[in-house]
């Protein structure tokens, strides 16, 4: 059986013969266990002996089969590395390199230029509580300026945050009446038709600052920072009057026109003028409400729309760009700084 078998395994060259002779051998119906059948029929001294003839048989052939699987494998590799030759002067894969996202590097832009005047970056829930979303801005229950925001509620008093403006009430109580000079970007929730204007999820940057002495020059000054930053160093701006809660007096702020250098276009209806953002003083009622007193510490707080700013920025006409995960749309911002 030993020399039947080491002629056919010179004979095999590959891993397919070579497993199916082993099972002729070795298998559970294999030639082995077949004499072992043989045994029942033998006394029992026969079966001391003719036992120990078959399973110095079975290590002989396993010895063999063992050789022979390394000799192939051997070969196999051998075979590789003369076919499988490695031309180095050939032009490695090209990989392709992902693009931080336009609202992403906007947000960047926005934390390094305040980071450096000396601002922290805070953040909140998403999931936030009526008490802090509107109540403690000056939007009690029934207060009409709640219709100006059409809000995705949980229950009765768990919400998604329709503005980052709860991050600046968390923060106020935190501090304890403590000075505070901070911004808040973050994702916001409304319920708006998404067209190419309006998304039902957006975001949104607050600012803040409280102090002693703080007053609505050093608001103008901290948003001509920002728009000359952001938009281009020749960036003019202007304070409309207006209203929030939570802002007493409270402005629309207005940038000049990029494409038409305030002169007057298709793009500022011709006023020279597009609008970006709210902004004001914060309301005495509030600070009352977050612990501060107003005769000792005043504030002013800004909440800018990051897609908004993009778009301008960029020249972009359809916010549902911004979220479409086109990736002919975002590598164009690739280079973006």
């Amino acid at each position: 059986m030993i020399n039947e078998l080491k002629e056919k395994l010179e004979k095999i060259n590959n891993l397919a013969d070579f497993n199916q002779l082993k099972v002729i051998y070795l298998g559970k119906k294999g030639l082995i266990n077949q004499q072992m059948a043989n045994m029942k029929n033998l006394s029992s001294e026969e079966k001391k002996e003719f036992g120990a003839k078959v399973n110095e048989q079975k290590k002989a052939c396993e010895a063999l089969f063992s050789a022979k699987e390394k000799e192939i494998h051997k070969d196999m590799v051998d075979k590789l590395v003369k076919d499988e030759t490695i031309d180095v002067t050939m032009p490695g894969y090209k990989f392709n390199n992902g693009t931080i996202h336009p609202l992403n590097q906007t947000i960047i832009d926005l934390e390094n230029l305040f980071i450096g005047l000396g601002y922290s970056i805070a953040e909140g829930p998403e999931i936030e509580t009526d008490e802090y979303c509107f109540e403690k801005l000056n939007l009690p229950k029934g207060h009409p300026a709640r219709d100006m925001q059409d809000t995705f509620y949980i229950n009765p008093e768990l919400l998604l945050r329709s503005q980052t403006s709860p991050v600046q009430v968390r923060t106020m109580l935190a501090k304890e009446g403590k000075p505070i000079q901070i911004i808040c970007p973050g994702k916001t929730y409304r319920r708006d038709a998404d067209d190419a204007t309006h998304s039902h999820q957006f975001m949104q940057c607050e600012g803040l600052v409280l102090g002693k002495k703080i007053t609505l020059a050093d608001l103008k000054g901290a948003l001509l920072v920002m728009a000359r930053k952001i938009l281009g160093p020749d960036m003019k701006i202007r304070l409309r009057p207006s209203y929030f809660p939570f802002t007493e007096p409270s402005v629309e702020v207005d940038v000049s026109c990029h494409k038409c250098g305030g002169k007057g276009c298709s793009m500022c209806k011709n006023t020279g003028w597009i609008e970006v953002l709210g902004a004001g003083m914060v309301n005495h009622h509030v600070l009352e409400m977050c612990g501060y007193d107003p005769n000792e510490i005043q504030g002013f707080a800004f909440g800018i729309g990051i897609e908004r700013i993009t778009m301008l920025k960029y020249g972009i006409e359809d916010i549902r760009n911004f979220y479409s995960n086109d990736l002919r749309f975002l590598k164009q911002f690739k280079e973006a700084k």
